[in-house]
Formats: C-alpha cells, sequence, structure tokens
C-alpha cells in the first residue's frame, strides 16, 4: 500500500465512502490511497511505546483493519468521521485481540496500575492494562459514544483538541469537557479492576 500523492480532500473522502457503502465497483480501490496516512497515523497512536522490531507493526495494523473494513459486505459510516472512527475501533480490536493471545501464552500476573496515557498506548509489556482499557471504553461508550469517540480521536487517532472538535462537529470547550470526564471515569474504571486483579 502507498499513502496518498496530495493531501485529501474531505469531500471527496466522504463521496468515495458514500459510493463504497453504495456497492459501486472500484470505490474501495480509489479509496485506500486517499485515507492510507490518516490511517497510519492512528495506528501509530496505538503502537508509540511499542519497541521497534515487534512483529506487529502500525503497517500490519492498518492491512489488518482494512481487511475487516474491506470484508463489510455493507459498510454502515455515515460520513468520513464516522469512518475513521469504526477503523479506530478495529485497530484497537485487532491490538485486544494480539494482546489477549499474548497473555494467554503469558498467563497473566495481575494488572499492575498505571496512567491512563500509558495504557493507552499499546506495548506487549502493558498488554493487560490495554485490555483493561479497551473493556473501560466499552463501558464508558454504552453510557455515552460521544466520550469514547472523544477519547479515541484524541489518545489513539492523534488528533489535536481543534480537530477533534471539528470531526465530531462540537466546541473545543465540548471536547474539554467530555475528555476530563472521560479520563476521570476511565481511570476510576481501570483503578477499580487493578484492585480487583
Amino acid at each position: 500500500m502507498q499513502g496518498p500523492e496530495r493531501d485529501p480532500d474531505p469531500g471527496e473522502i466522504t463521496q468515495r465512502l458514500q459510493a463504497w457503502r453504495a456497492g459501486v465497483p472500484g470505490a474501495q480501490d480509489a479509496l485506500l490511497p486517499q485515507i492510507y496516512n490518516e490511517l497510519k497515523q492512528i495506528a501509530g497512536g496505538y503502537m508509540r511505546r511499542e519497541r521497534a522490531g515487534h512483529t506487529l507493526q502500525p503497517t500490519a495494523l492498518v492491512n489488518e483493519a482494512w481487511m475487516r473494513l474491506a470484508g463489510a459486505n455493507h459498510p454502515d459510516w455515515e460520513n468520513r468521521r464516522h469512518f475513521y472512527c469504526i477503523a479506530a475501533r478495529l485497530m484497537r480490536q485487532v491490538l485486544v485481540e494480539h494482546a489477549r493471545r499474548h497473555l494467554t501464552a503469558k498467563r497473566g500476573q495481575g494488572l499492575k496500575p498505571v496512567p491512563l496515557t500509558e495504557a493507552a498506548n499499546y506495548s506487549l509489556e502493558n498488554a493487560e492494562q490495554f485490555v483493561a482499557l479497551n473493556d473501560a471504553l466499552d463501558a464508558l461508550g454504552r453510557l455515552d459514544e460521544r466520550k469514547t469517540q472523544v477519547v479515541e480521536l484524541r489518545y489513539f487517532g492523534g488528533l489535536s483538541m481543534e480537530e477533534t472538535a471539528a470531526e465530531l462537529d462540537i466546541s473545543i470547550n465540548t471536547v474539554s469537557r467530555d475528555l476530563r470526564f472521560a479520563e476521570a471515569w476511565l481511570q476510576h474504571e481501570l483503578n477499580g479492576r487493578q484492585r480487583q486483579a
């Protein structure tokens, strides 16, 4: 896979996503070069702390997520923002599956307390914390989907506060409030899981 030669036009990406959703032949193939770099940025956000030479690299993570996206018979994304949120979730699922396989082989030694920012960075050394964060994000998503999206875009997508606000069509103040609430809620949830471990 190759990255785009120019910055992608958000409107054009939305049109191609809609064409893919409508089943237009070739829409997937035309879309990939335009979105590849953004997908790789999301993957890099997840794997910032992973050691060099690890078998699961950002490119492999993007490829696995793309295979799952491409295999969707009737994609249900509404727009570009929704597509990237789905892609970020798929990448997180791939990493959680990877972490669970690692933990099964390792047979886990209990959760150690770590800050949320550290748990959000996937590495085999913090596989248990990453799985716990995933479970906590899923629980938060059941309570408030937008707050989960804010966390995914900021922590995993690497978007700024302004970019997150634009992607979700909300104010920067709302992003800030959602992020503060989500961080406190997730940290409380993670601390509770650590005490139970």
